[in-house]
């Protein structure tokens, strides 16, 4: 007998969960580790860190195995190919990967994709947005997913029809790791009316947001500007120039912010400070019920 009926993964940059579940979408145990797709030195190094987390589920029958994120990239354990735009996230076809350990059958999540009006992709979130529609399915309108690459999704009738990526985490991340502002941010904390003000300055003149960051170097020397509110203008500036180019997809629109809940809560005031009604939701619960919805959708070819 198997320990479990199936066992979901999600895969990242810097970590991978896997958790044995029960046929009815219950968690029966969850596992953890800091093998992520970074410490992957090959795609040979990915089956012994699944192994190591798994092996104890594992029984006398193959264990289907549904995996998300970046396990799935050109850089993963087997590429699956994306798929276009407009589609339904809980009805993605799984990439099935050859060559595994007897004991398991690995199915791969794809990615989606858009070639017009800009080209875009997505890894992993998309079954973020599955895990969002199973809880509400009759969502209409878009979802934001702040992190290191901000997504802003266009859904209708249960699919993707659009999206944009944003690369303001990594932004924020480099600007204040490597830039000369680096020394003059604090480390953590937020002065919200700092936020406040440079949200406001950049939604009106977005084209001066290079001038505007120095700015917050020339203010900590001539002016004593304390590192804290120099942070909070940081990432006031740069919300706010990208909430500038994303207005076509939040004007007007409901809107769900997805994600950890210090960025949830960041851009959720960013937009209500402009009228926006905002939902909150955390992303971790939505990726396991992202997986399960996918599971039971294509349970006749993955089980």
């Amino acid at each position: 007998m198997n320990y479990a009926d199936w066992i979901a993964v999600d895969w990242g940059t810097s970590h991978l969960r896997a958790w044995a579940m029960q046929a009815d979408g219950s968690v029966k145990v969850e596992a953890r580790s800091d093998d992520g797709m970074a410490r992957m030195t090959s795609a040979q190094a990915f089956q012994p860190a699944l192994l190591s987390l798994i092996e104890p589920w594992l029984g006398a029958r193959p264990m289907p195995v549904l995996a998300c994120g970046m396990i799935g990239s050109r850089q993963g354990w087997s590429e699956a190919p994306y798929i276009a735009v407009p589609a339904k996230p809980s009805a993605l076809a799984p990439h099935r990967v050859s060559g595994t350990d007897p004991r398991i059958r690995l199915f791969i999540q794809p990615g989606l994709s858009q070639s017009k009006p800009s080209a875009d992709v997505m890894r992993g979130e998309e079954t973020q947005i599955a895990g969002f529609l199973a809880d509400t399915p009759e969502f209409d309108g878009v979802i934001c997913l702040p992190g290191t690459h901000t997504k802003w999704v266009h859904i209708s009738a249960g699919e993707v029809v659009s999206f944009q990526t944003y690369m303001t985490g990594e932004m924020f991340d480099l600007l204040s790791r490597q830039s000369v502002l680096r020394h003059c941010l604090a480390a953590d904390g937020l002065a919200a009316d700092a936020f406040d003000a440079a949200l406001s300055e950049t939604l009106s003149r977005p084209e001066k947001i290079a001038q505007m960051m120095f700015s917050i170097r020339a203010e900590s020397v001539l002016a004593g500007l304390e590192p804290d509110a120099a942070r909070a203008r940081l990432s006031g500036l740069l919300i706010g120039a990208e909430l500038a180019a994303a207005k076509p997809y939040w004007l007007g629109q409901n809107v769900a912010v997805v994600g950890a809940p210090l960025l949830v809560d960041l851009y959720a005031r960013a937009l209500e400070s402009q009228g926006v009604f905002v939902s909150r939701s955390p992303a971790d619960a939505l990726t396991l019920k992202g997986l399960t919805a996918v599971y039971h959708s294509m349970s006749e070819t993955i089980a």
